[in-house]
């Protein structure tokens, strides 16, 4: 047994280690034993040790030498202190590798930005100026006159002035864009969309009993021909769109498309959804269909992909007066307002402007994970250099979900095509999400092992059922 010796007192554990003169300093020699005997079994979890002054007067040396060495012994995971009922062997530490999640559209964490510290001082600002009382009570739907100041102020780049009494506040996008279905649709109605497209519109239309056909896109996004065909033949309710930097396939539709869709949602008298997340992220994007078909597009943005996922704020702009009531009617059905503190604090960092320093961050860190994934994904890459995903088409030797269940068994999370598809086919590719991995080393550990996944062809697998 090395390092160790049987001892014969019947009050002392049946091992003590040798200590030499020439071996280190002590403390050391008996956290490596203890170590050892570990390995060896000839101490095992839950197995109680000496009181450290009993193990220093049966090894002859001074407490400081025991407490050191324990110290040392618990740094190194062997063991466990329980209070007064002493100290004992640990549970060996399982080591659980994260998922490496690359499916998950979340704004990276921006480098040269403290956001728990910004996260303390706008909570601070809030609390110290509110209502304490007016934060933890029922509020109107529709957001306060502040709430749609900022509002104002968080969609200027993309409208200039509005008048605020156009805009909502709601909880997130996928609480408007299910307000917008039940307030604008009927039970049976169509609502088209490209044919690849966000799932949650898809699970609120199935939901709520209404049809989702896809319109034909291209490499700059829906069809104009194909929609005013589909609009003829189908009459829908709405048409939703997501323009810039569209999820999943990362296209920004160019200006002269806009004014084309608006064009022909005037001319069939049909909604339009302008779904508009990661327009302050894109480079350059065009002006919103909006702004081309004031009256018939309803125009959503929200805090989540710029900002951080726990702000659960979207800002909804709906032009006319009595869609707007209907829109707040049908959102109170299921979320009755956005929580006053989440509010409180989105209006707080945009009005004081921690909001664009934050989003300025977020473009900055997405850059760089854009220039990691060109650089690791080569050929294969095809993304933008901006937003938060990369619309990767894949070798015809993959298809995208068996790729995905693949990648999983390699710790890696991403998103197959299926997830997105409106209609019954559906492209081989899969999503990459740049920005959940909160650490760089990490993300290229991911893309890497990804690249490899792709270089090699399948290899056959069967699932275990269970």
């Amino acid at each position: 047994m090395s390092q160790l010796k049987t001892i014969q007192d019947d009050n002392m554990p049946h091992w003590l280690p040798r200590l030499a003169a020439n071996k280190g300093p002590r403390f050391l020699q008996i956290a490596d034993a203890l170590q050892a005997a570990v390995a060896d079994g000839s101490l095992t979890p839950g197995d109680r040790l000496p009181a450290q002054r009993q193990l220093a007067a049966r090894l002859d040396v001074d407490l400081t030498t025991i407490t050191r060495a324990y110290d040392e012994a618990r740094r190194r995971n062997l063991l466990e202190g329980r209070g007064a009922r002493g100290t004992y062997v640990a549970a060996p530490k399982v080591e659980l590798t994260a998922i490496l999640d690359l499916s998950m559209n979340t704004p990276p964490p921006p480098d040269g930005v403290d956001f728990d510290d910004m996260l303390k001082q706008g909570l601070s600002q809030v609390l110290m100026r509110a209502d304490n009382e007016l934060l933890m009570t029922y509020h109107l739907g529709g957001g306060s006159d502040s709430d749609r100041k900022a509002g104002a102020k968080w969609l200027a780049p993309m409208f200039g002035p509005l008048d605020t009494r156009h805009l909502l506040v709601c909880p997130g996008a996928q609480a408007a864009i299910a307000a917008l279905i039940l307030a604008l649709t009927a039970p049976g109605d169509v609502i088209l969309a490209e044919p690849a497209s966000y799932p949650g519109l898809r699970v609120a239309a199935s939901q709520f009993g209404r049809h989702l056909i896809a319109v034909q896109a291209d490499q700059h996004g829906m069809v104009p021909e194909m929609l005013e065909q589909a609009c003829r033949q189908h009459k829908p309710g709405l048409v939703y769109l997501n323009p810039t930097l569209q999820n999943p396939t990362a296209i920004t539709m160019p200006e002269r498309r806009r004014k084309e869709l608006a064009g022909i949602a005037q001319r069939c008298n049909v909604r339009i959804v302008e779904d508009d997340p990661y327009w302050l992220l894109a480079d350059a994007p065009p002006a919103p269909i909006a702004t081309f078909a004031p009256e018939q597009v309803v125009y959503i943005s929200t805090l989540s992909k710029c900002l951080t996922p726990g702000l659960r704020v979207a800002f909804v702009l709906i032009r006319d007066p009595i869609e707007r009531e209907r829109f707040l009617v049908a959102l109170r059905s299921f979320a009755l307002m956005v929580a006053p503190l989440t509010a409180a604090l989105a209006t707080q960092w945009i009005l004081d402007g921690s909001a664009d320093k934050l989003v300025q961050g977020v473009r900055k860190e997405a850059r760089l994970r854009h220039r990691m994934a060109r650089d690791i994904l080569a050929g294969r890459y095809s993304g933008f250099d901006d937003g938060l995903h990369v619309w990767l088409e894949l070798p015809a030797y993959w298809n995208s979900s068996q790729l995905a269940r693949t990648a999983a068994t390699y710790g890696i999370a991403v998103t197959p095509a299926e997830a997105f598809a409106t209609g019954s086919g559906s492209v081989n590719a899969i999503r990459i999400s740049l920005g959940c991995i909160k650490d760089r080393g990490r993300l290229q550990a991911g893309l890497q092992r990804l690249s490899q996944l792709l270089a090699r062809r399948p290899e056959s697998f069967s699932a275990a059922v269970v």
